[in-house]
């Protein structure tokens, strides 16, 4: 090999890890669980950032899939741990379905209704996908999946906690979230 050729493929070798360091650093990093509220509502919870589910879900209960106006919609419960109160608080959301999500495991399938529902993770809020599912038995009442991990930026997997939920009230997609559907239930 000739004395350039060497050269150049020493400092390609030897630089890479710093340009990945670079490149890196650019991006916002999260840790594999994190705090979010779930808007309107503001309710802040803990959320896990699952790199090895494909769809994110959400704590619901009494889920009842009805239909308004030909539409498919879902009213269900969320009944979660407030991070900020300790206190167990409730709501009930009404939604259209999004989509439906067939899920197949030992236990056979499973059918979830899945909704668009705004979060607040850092000083983002994002409108997602997710699944309703009855997650009682669960550590985290909020799961992100690949899909929504994805536009995130980075996620290290041995940090926790690297951001506090602190949207601002003037958001737009905030003011979105705040006139969504809860109005036609009293809410």
């Amino acid at each position: 090999m000739n004395k350039p050729l060497r050269h150049a493929l020493f400092a390609v070798f030897c630089l890479s890890p710093l340009v990945d360091t670079a490149i890196a650093d650019d991006e916002t990093t999260y840790g594999w669980v994190e705090k979010a509220t779930i808007e309107p509502w503001g309710t802040e919870v803990k959320v896990k950032l699952d790199s090895g589910a494909l769809t994110s879900s959400m704590q619901a209960e009494d889920i009842e899939e009805f239909e308004r106006d030909g539409d498919d919609w879902v009213r269900f419960t969320v009944e979660v741990e407030d991070e900020v109160s300790d206190d167990i608080v409730s709501k009930t959301f009404e939604r259209p379905v999004f989509r439906n999500l067939q899920v197949s495991g030992a236990g056979g399938e499973d059918h979830r209704p899945v909704v668009l529902m705004t979060i607040c993770m850092g000083e983002t809020l994002r409108e997602e996908q997710f699944s309703l599912e009855d997650r009682d038995d669960m550590n985290y009442p909020v799961l992100l999946g690949r899909r929504t991990i994805q536009s995130l930026g980075t996620l290290d997997v041995t940090e926790t906690f690297l951001h506090d939920a602190d949207c601002h009230e003037d958001s737009p997609l905030r003011a979105h979230a705040d006139k969504d559907y809860d109005e036609d239930i009293g809410i």
